[in-house]
C-alpha cells in the first residue's frame, strides 16, 4: 500500500503541471485554474491509492479539474459574466465527458511554459519559489509552508498574491523565444537552484534538522524536466549535474543524532554512487561542448570532490583552477571564500587566510558564519587554537542552523579543552 501511495504521489506531481497547462490554455484564468487543479489532485490523492489509478490519469484529472472550475464559477454570482463567457467558449462535451483529455490541446505538455509563468519577473524570489512548488511541483500549501517553516496562512497569502500578480500581468502561457528565452531561462534555473539549496542546507532556525530532502528532490525533479525541455542548454545540464553530485553526499552529511558531519569526515561509502555516476557522466558530456558557465564549473568542482576516494586524494590544484575560472564570471564573495579554501589546501593555510582578510572588507560576508568558520579552520591548521576557538564561537553565534551551531560550538569546545 505504501509503495502504491508513493507511486500515485509521484504520478500526481508529474501530471500536475501538465493538467494545469491544459486548463490555463483552455480557460485563460491562471488563478482559478490553479485552485481547480489543486482540488483535483486532492481528490486523486484520496481515491487512487484505494480504487487504483484510472486508465487515463491525466484525462481523469483534466475532467475533474474542469468540473471543479465550472462549479466554482457557477457558484459565484458575482462572476456570472465570466460563466457565460466560459460556457459559450467551452463545448459541453468537454466538461461532461469521461475523458476531457482527448482534445488536441490536451495532448500538449505546457509544463515548461508554466515554469516560466511561475518565475515571472514581477514576482519576488520567495513568491517564485512558492508558486513554482505549488503550481508545477504539485505540493500543497501546507507542505510548502512546512518546508519553509512558516505558518500555513502566511504561505497561502504569499501564493495568493503571486497568482494575482501573474494574472494582472496578462502574460500568456507560452515559452519565451529568442533573447528573452535566454534571460528567463536563467531566472528559472536560479529559482530551482534556490529550492535545492534550501533543501540541502536549510536556513530554518528551528531544530528540525540540517536538510529538507523533499525540497532537494523536488528541485532535482524540476531540473530534470527543464533539462528534457532544453537538452541543448549546457547550463541547465550543468545545474542538474551539480544537484546530483551535491545531493549524492546527503546520506553521509548527518550522523545518527542528526549532527553535521563535515566533508572531510564523511563515510564516502554512504554516498549515493548512482547519483555520482549520473552527475559525472552528464558534466563530462556537457563541458566539451564549449559553452561553459558557472553551473557547469560548480558541477565540475563537485565531481572532483566526489571522485576522490578520501579527502587526502582530492585534486586540490584542479579545484583551485576551476574556482579561478568561476571567478571570471563575476564577483561572488562565496566563490571567493571557497577559492580561499582551495588556495589554503594548495599553498598552505596562511595563503588562504590572506584571501579571507580581503573578504572581511566585503559587507556581504564580513560577519557571515561561513567566513568565520573557514577562518577558524585555517587558524586551527596554523596552530593558533585560541583565535580559532574564538572564531568558531562567533560563527556558531551567527548561523541560523541549529545543527551547524552545535557543530561549530563543539569545535570551539574541543580546542578550548585541549588548551
Amino acid at each position: 500500500m505504501t509503495d502504491g501511495r508513493h507511486a500515485a504521489e509521484d504520478l500526481l506531481r508529474e501530471l500536475a503541471p501538465q493538467v494545469l497547462g491544459v486548463l490555463v490554455r483552455r480557460y485563460d484564468a491562471f488563478d482559478l485554474c490553479e485552485d481547480a487543479v489543486q482540488e483535483a489532485l486532492l481528490a486523486a490523492a484520496l481515491q487512487w491509492p484505494g480504487a487504483g489509478v484510472p486508465d487515463n490519469p491525466r484525462g481523469w484529472l483534466v475532467t475533474v479539474a474542469s468540473r471543479r472550475l465550472v462549479d466554482r464559477i457557477r457558484s459565484d454570482s458575482a462572476r456570472r459574466r465570466r460563466e457565460d463567457t466560459l460556457a459559450l467558449a467551452t463545448p459541453q462535451a468537454e466538461l461532461l465527458g469521461a475523458a476531457a483529455d482527448t482534445a488536441s490541446d490536451a495532448e500538449r505538455d505546457d509544463s515548461l511554459a508554466l515554469l516560466f509563468l511561475c518565475c515571472h519577473p514581477s514576482l519576488s524570489p520567495a513568491s517564485r519559489i512558492a508558486l513554482t512548488l505549488r503550481a508545477v511541483g504539485g505540493l500543497t500549501t501546507a507542505q510548502i509552508a512546512a518546508a519553509f517553516l512558516v505558518p500555513e496562512p502566511t504561505m497561502a497569502q504569499r501564493i495568493s498574491r503571486a497568482k494575482q500578480t501573474v494574472k494582472a500581468s496578462g502574460t500568456p502561457l507560452a515559452v519565451p523565444e529568442g533573447a528573452d528565452l535566454t534571460e528567463r531561462l536563467a531566472d528559472v534555473r536560479h529559482v530551482v537552484y534556490l529550492i535545492f539549496n534550501e533543501g540541502y542546507a536549510t536556513t530554518g532556525s528551528d531544530d528540525t534538522g540540517l536538510t529538507v530532502p523533499e525540497l532537494s528532490a523536488e528541485a532535482i525533479r524540476l531540473t530534470r524536466m527543464l533539462h528534457r525541455s532544453v537538452p541543448d542548454d549546457t547550463e541547465t545540464a550543468g545545474l542538474l549535474a551539480l544537484m546530483l553530485l551535491t545531493d549524492a553526499r546527503r546520506p553521509a552529511r548527518t550522523g545518527p543524532s542528526g549532527e553535521l558531519v563535515p566533508l572531510a569526515d564523511q563515510d564516502r561509502g554512504r554516498w549515493d554512487h548512482r547519483a555520482v555516476a549520473e552527475g559525472v557522466d552528464l558534466i563530462s558530456r556537457t563541458l566539451p561542448l564549449g559553452r561553459v558557465g558557472p553551473y557547469q564549473l560548480q558541477a565540475a568542482i563537485a565531481a572532483v570532490h566526489d571522485e576522490a576516494e578520501d579527502i587526502g586524494a582530492t585534486d586540490w590544484p584542479q579545484i583551485l583552477a576551476l574556482y579561478e575560472l568561476l571567478e571570471q564570471f563575476g564577483p561572488n564573495p562565496m566563490v571567493s571564500l571557497n577559492r580561499a579554501v582551495a588556495v589554503a589546501m594548495v599553498h598552505g593555510p596562511a595563503a588562504g587566510l590572506d584571501l579571507i582578510t580581503t573578504l572581511e572588507a566585503d559587507n556581504r560576508t564580513a560577519r557571515h558564519h561561513r567566513l568565520l568558520a573557514t577562518r577558524a579552520h585555517l587558524l586551527e591548521l596554523l596552530g593558533e587554537h585560541e583565535a580559532a576557538a574564538a572564531s568558531y564561537r562567533e560563527a556558531a553565534r551567527r548561523t541560523t542552523s541549529a545543527p551547524e551551531r552545535r557543530h561549530l560550538g563543539a569545535m570551539a569546545h574541543r580546542l578550548e579543552a585541549d588548551a
